[in-house]
């Protein structure tokens, strides 16, 4: 999922090098954020997300830029906030010359899912 507040993106572009990576935390929260959502609606009264199995960070960027897995941190770190332990999984963080509708990031989630 990439950064949207109702159905608008927050942030658009890609990631240089003078890029403040502390300044995207809230932009790739909120992608994260959004991917656990749509996980969740998928579930029934019954179910709940168990675990991140694997997450992969899609990062628009530069041609030399190099700090992809920084910008995924801040996915980890809110997935770890929500789910504990079992919000860390396997993690792969990609660059791309491009995203949808200039999107600067988009999350994509694996996860386990419980009965309650």
């Amino acid at each position: 999922m990439t950064p949207r507040k109702t159905g608008i993106l927050t942030h658009t572009g890609t990631f240089t090098n003078d890029f403040d990576l502390e300044g995207c935390k809230e932009t790739v929260e909120l992608a994260a954020s959004n991917a656990l959502a749509v996980a969740r609606r998928l579930l029934t009264d019954k179910e709940r997300i168990d675990s991140i199995l694997s997450m992969t960070v899609f990062v628009s960027a530069s041609g030399d830029f190099n700090r992809h897995s920084r910008i995924a941190d801040h996915a980890s770190n809110y997935f770890f906030q929500e789910l504990g332990e079992k919000g860390i999984g396997a993690r792969a963080a990609v660059g791309v010359a491009s995203l949808p509708g200039a999107a600067v990031v988009e999350i994509q989630i694996i996860a386990t899912v419980a009965e309650d």
